[in-house]
């Protein structure tokens, strides 16, 4: 499963940089030119540290990537990850080896991060140092805990990349429970719940489609089984959302045209409790209670994504 980590981890952090800078760094976007976007630099990587290409070494996933600042220069910014649960007494040496390795042959600024997903809270340190004789270097570069961080402060977060590190951290959950159908229970109960954060989250679909493949694959099951429930209960999660996208979408609009708040929402509320067969049939039913309350064609067209053909034959 490690392998797949890696895989996973090196994903997500290419998918929403932009919302890991921002996450780490709350100047972020007054530094760097987001629109000039970002470039990863795994050949450039390779080149200074070969990949192990022993299966069971220590996995450390590391990426570098290429940045503008908003005063156009060129920056590189090395994000260490690691993926293991065992903390590598030899990390700091690593974090130092890239850096004097890419400096040595780019010349180029860096800034570095090392993410340590491990299930416990030790501290590790966010420097390597040498001292002899007189002559000493002390390399110190940022570190972020996934296990230290509070879910309450996550949850309280728009940045997209805590749901990452919300999900990290719910791998880690019920580590020490003995039976493994109650840690899938519980592995389910939180899944859904992040499914369900994620799905209310004002983000863009592509984001949204990337962290829940992150969710979905980072926490795994003991039993494959589970992973129909958890299916099951996105899709339900996600005709919600979207039922009540359309809701939000028009009392809003009701309240602009002068329309009984409490008469259109009692009306959308008994189309969403009937049992109605698929999308496009709640659709209609929703369009034909808002050509009654007298909202133009080309509106309920945009709330409903029927076509005006269709609305119009109602």
């Amino acid at each position: 499963m490690r392998r797949k980590d890696d895989i996973l981890w090196k994903g997500i952090l290419e998918d929403v940089f932009d919302d890991f800078l921002c996450f780490l760094n709350p100047d972020a976007r007054d530094i760097f030119d987001f629109d000039k976007g970002f470039e990863f630099l795994d050949k450039e990587l390779e080149q200074v540290f070969p990949p192990e290409t022993d299966e069971y070494s220590p996995k450390v996933i590391d990426k570098l990537v290429k940045v503008f600042t908003k005063s156009g220069k060129e920056e590189w910014i090395l994000v260490h990850i690691e993926v293991q649960g065992q903390y590598q007494k030899d990390f700091g040496s690593r974090m130092f080896t890239y850096f004097y390795r890419i400096l040595d042959k780019y010349q180029k600024p860096i800034v570095a991060y090392a993410i340590f997903t491990e299930a416990n809270t030790k501290e590790r340190p966010d420097h390597f140092a040498l001292d002899f004789m007189g002559t000493s270097l002390r390399y110190t570069f940022n570190t972020y805990k996934t296990a230290s961080q509070s879910d309450e402060e996550l949850l309280g977060t728009d940045n997209p990349f805590a749901l990452v590190v919300l999900t990290a951290r719910a791998a880690l959950a019920g580590k020490n429970l003995k039976d493994s159908s109650a840690r899938d229970e519980l592995l389910l109960e939180l899944k859904l719940k992040l499914a369900k954060l994620l799905l209310t989250r004002h983000i863009s679909k592509d984001k949204i489609r990337v962290l829940m493949n992150f969710l979905k694959y980072y926490v795994r099951f003991e039993n494959p089984d589970i992973n129909t429930k958890f299916e099951q209960g996105v899709e339900i999660l996600t005709e919600r959302s979207a039922t009540m996208g359309i809701e939000e979408l028009l009392l809003d609009r009701a309240k602009q045209e002068g329309i009984q708040e409490g008469k259109l929402k009692g009306k959308l509320e008994g189309i969403q409790e009937g049992k109605l067969k698929g999308k496009h049939e709640e659709a209609a039913a929703i369009a034909r209670e808002l050509k009654k309350e007298g909202l133009t064609v080309e509106f309920i067209a945009k709330a409903t994504k029927l076509s005006i053909q269709e609305i119009e034959k109602l």
